[in-house]
């Protein structure tokens, strides 16, 4: 089965771990590494003849464009992960539309190509920031992967359904494609990327995805950032909890990620979307 390899194309300092310490003003006076770690990631991904979405954050794209064409001219897709890594619950409706309107913008003139993907900053379209798809569908956008299914202090929403499924909205329908988890009676885990990758052993991460394909039918929707395959990326302290999200399991995440692209059949989400049947269960906003 297919599985979608997706990509949260920021930089270290964008993180929500130190949004409280990094201030977006002072962006700019941090030593950007985007460019060697995507390149890297795109070496990667070329030696193992894989294909992934890329979600980009529009600071990216405005700061260094070049990077996201060579993403784009290497057969990637391209989608949206907002312009400024903001929560959207911490938005107005009018902040969020603004936002994803300009990230879309500058997304698209770097590329060239047109953007129907939105993955949120920190997976923050909750319960209390859904009327944000109704924005999404407004926009132009066709799929959302930003629901995680789990009861989490940060995010998720944990009677989300597991599979694929379609959003009704004044504005139309948008498909959701959410973040991977097993169940265990009434318990959900995350699994499949990020922290969760780099923490687990990978042969429990390989196990559980292929226990969804094969016990559930379920294609498993993996994800990344290039900056988990920097292990020598600057420290920025904070406190021990920000450590640990960010920087526990570096070293081993290149080793792992080869494995799996290895391991497992990926492609971009849009071409598993297309050949998908979602269900027809619709949630309404």
């Amino acid at each position: 089965m297919k599985n979608a390899l997706t990509v949260d194309l920021e930089d270290y300092f964008h993180v929500s771990a130190y949004a409280g310490l990094v201030r977006q003003q002072d962006w700019d006076t941090y030593p950007s590494r985007v460019a060697e770690n995507t390149d890297r990631l795109l070496d990667l991904l070329s030696e193992n003849r894989c294909l992934a979405t890329f979600f980009v954050l529009g600071w990216v794209a405005e700061k260094k464009p070049e990077v996201v064409a060579r993403v784009a001219a290497a057969g990637h897709e391209i989608a949206c992960h907002s312009l400024l890594h903001r929560k959207i619950y911490d938005l107005t409706p009018q902040e969020f539309r603004e936002d994803t309107r300009r990230a879309k913008a500058v997304i698209e003139d770097a590329t060239g190509k047109r953007v129907v993907g939105y993955r949120a900053p920190s997976f923050s379209v909750m319960k209390k920031s859904l009327w944000a798809l109704e924005i999404l569908a407004e926009e132009g956008f066709q799929y959302d992967s930003s629901v995680f299914p789990v009861e989490h202090p940060s995010y998720g929403i944990p009677d989300a359904p597991r599979t694929p499924y379609w959003i009704e909205t004044d504005r139309g329908r948008i498909l959701e494609f959410p973040m991977p988890t097993l169940e265990f009676g009434s318990k959900r885990s995350p699994i499949g990327g990020g922290a969760y990758l780099r923490l687990l052993p990978y042969r429990y991460t390989r196990w559980a995805i292929g226990h969804l394909n094969r016990e559930e039918n379920l294609p498993v929707c993996v994800y990344i950032h290039p900056w988990e395959l920097d292990p020598h990326q600057p420290r920025m302290g904070g406190s021990l909890s920000a450590r640990a999200r960010h920087y526990f399991g570096l070293h081993g995440t290149e080793g792992k990620l080869r494995k799996l692209v290895r391991d497992v059949e990926f492609c971009p989400l849009a071409t598993l979307i297309a050949q998908l049947t979602p269900t027809e269960q619709v949630v309404t906003t």
